[in-house]
C-alpha cells in the first residue's frame, strides 16, 4: 500500500522571462547608537586626532554597543527596513536577500536568514556573500543579473559590517583600529518596463595572491608563509597598510577607467562617482586625475570611517536623502578590499 502523498508548498520558484529594465527604488542605512571620535581613541591608545586626520582623513567612526541590542544583522535589518519604506514596498514583496559582509555573527546560519526573519520576508530567499569591501557592489551586479535574466523581480541587497568586533584597540593595533566603523546600507533592485534603465557596465576582479595583505587569523595555519603565529592576533585585522594602500591607489583610478571604457563614456558624462570610504587621499586622487568636480565624488569618510561593506550603500542612502542622486542619472559604483578583490557597478537610473 502507498503511503498518502503529502501536500506540497505553494510554489515560489520562477521561469525566466525576456531580459527586462532594472531600478533602484530604494535606500536606507542604519549606524549604531555610538560614535567613537578620534579624542576617544587617544584615550584607548597612543595616538592623536592630528596623526589620524592626517593619515587617513577620519575624525569619526561608529561602534555597536552589544549591550544595547547592536550586532551586523540588526543594523542590516534597520537599514533594509528604511529601504523597504522608502521603495513603497512590504518585506513580504522581496523575492531574494543578499547581505554583504565579513562579519557575520556566526557561521550557520547566515546573516540574511537572520535579517529576512526580523523584517519579515517570509516569502525571499536569503543568502551571505562575503568580498570585504566590495560586497556591496558584487551583490548589486548579482542582483542585477538575476533580474535582468528575469528569474526574480525584487531583490535587497544589503551591506552590513561590525569591524570593530575585529579590532585590537591597543596601542599595537592602531594601525588598523583607527581606520573601521560599523554601519548599515541598503538598496532594493526592481524590475522595470524600461529596459534601458540598469547597469551599462561592471567588472568584479580578484587577485588572490594578495589574500595576505588584510586578514583575520583564527588559528596557527591563517598566518601567511614567513608570519609568525602570534595567538594575540587571533580574532583580528591583520593589514599591511603600506601594501594595502599601493594596491588602492594603482587599482583604483584603472578600475573606473576600465569601467568607462566598457560603457563608451568620459568622466565627464558621470553625474556622480560613489567610491568605497577608504583614505581621504585615495579618493582625492581620483577625483584630480578624471577632473571631477567635488559634488561629483561624495565623500563621508571623515565622519563615519572605513564601513567595509556598508560603505557604498551608505554613501548612497545619504546621496538619495540629499536629493542628489535622482533617477536619469548614470552613477557609478566601485569599491575595493580584502581578497584582495575590487569591482565597480556603472548605472543608468
Amino acid at each position: 500500500m502507498n503511503a498518502p502523498a503529502v501536500p506540497s508548498a505553494p510554489s515560489t520558484a520562477r521561469r525566466s522571462k525576456s531580459p527586462q529594465g532594472v531600478k533602484i527604488t530604494g535606500t536606507g542605512s542604519c549606524l549604531p547608537a555610538t560614535p567613537l571620535t578620534n579624542a576617544d581613541l587617544e584615550k584607548l591608545m597612543e595616538t592623536s586626532d592630528e596623526w589620524i586626520v592626517q593619515r587617513t582623513g577620519i575624525r569619526s567612526r561608529y561602534r555597536i554597543n552589544p549591550a544595547l541590542g547592536e550586532s551586523t544583522h540588526t543594523l542590516a535589518a534597520e537599514a533594509l527596513r528604511r529601504a523597504l519604506a522608502a521603495a513603497g514596498l512590504a518585506a513580504t514583496d522581496l523575492d531574494l536577500i543578499i547581505v554583504a559582509t565579513m562579519t557575520p555573527e556566526m557561521a550557520c546560519p547566515a546573516s540574511a536568514c537572520r535579517v529576512a526573519a526580523d523584517v519579515g520576508a517570509t516569502r525571499a530567499g536569503a543568502f551571505d556573500l562575503n568580498a570585504a569591501c566590495s560586497g556591496f557592489v558584487f551583490g548589486l551586479n548579482t542582483a542585477h543579473d538575476l533580474i535582468k535574466g528575469g528569474a526574480y523581480r525584487r531583490i535587497a541587497v544589503v551591506g552590513a559590517d561590525c569591524l570593530s568586533t575585529l579590532m585590537d584597540y591597543s596601542t599595537a593595533g592602531r594601525g588598523t583600529a583607527i581606520i573601521f566603523g560599523d554601519a548599515a546600507g541598503a538598496a532594493i533592485v526592481e524590475a522595470c518596463d524600461d529596459a534601458g534603465k540598469g547597469i551599462l557596465a561592471q567588472s568584479m576582479h580578484c587577485d588572490g595572491e594578495g589574500w595576505k595583505e588584510i586578514y583575520v587569523p583564527e588559528c596557527e595555519r591563517d598566518f601567511p608563509p614567513g608570519v609568525a603565529c602570534d595567538p594575540s592576533k587571533y580574532g583580528h585585522v591583520q593589514m599591511n597598510g603600506a601594501a594595502v594602500f599601493k594596491f588602492a591607489v594603482g587599482t583604483f583610478s584603472d578600475l573606473i577607467q576600465e569601467t568607462l571604457d566598457a560603457a563608451g563614456m568620459a568622466a565627464a558624462d558621470l553625474d556622480m562617482l560613489v567610491c568605497h570610504q577608504s583614505n581621504m587621499r585615495i579618493l582625492q586622487s581620483a577625483r584630480e586625475r578624471f577632473g571631477l568636480p567635488e559634488d561629483k565624488l561624495y565623500v563621508n569618510i571623515d565622519r563615519v570611517g572605513n564601513t567595509v561593506g556598508a560603505s557604498v550603500p551608505l554613501c548612497l542612502d545619504e546621496l538619495c536623502r540629499a536629493g542628489r542622486i535622482k533617477p536619469g542619472q548614470k552613477v557609478m559604483f566601485v569599491a575595493f578590499g580584502g581578497g584582495l578583490t575590487w569591482g565597480s557597478s556603472l548605472w543608468q537610473l
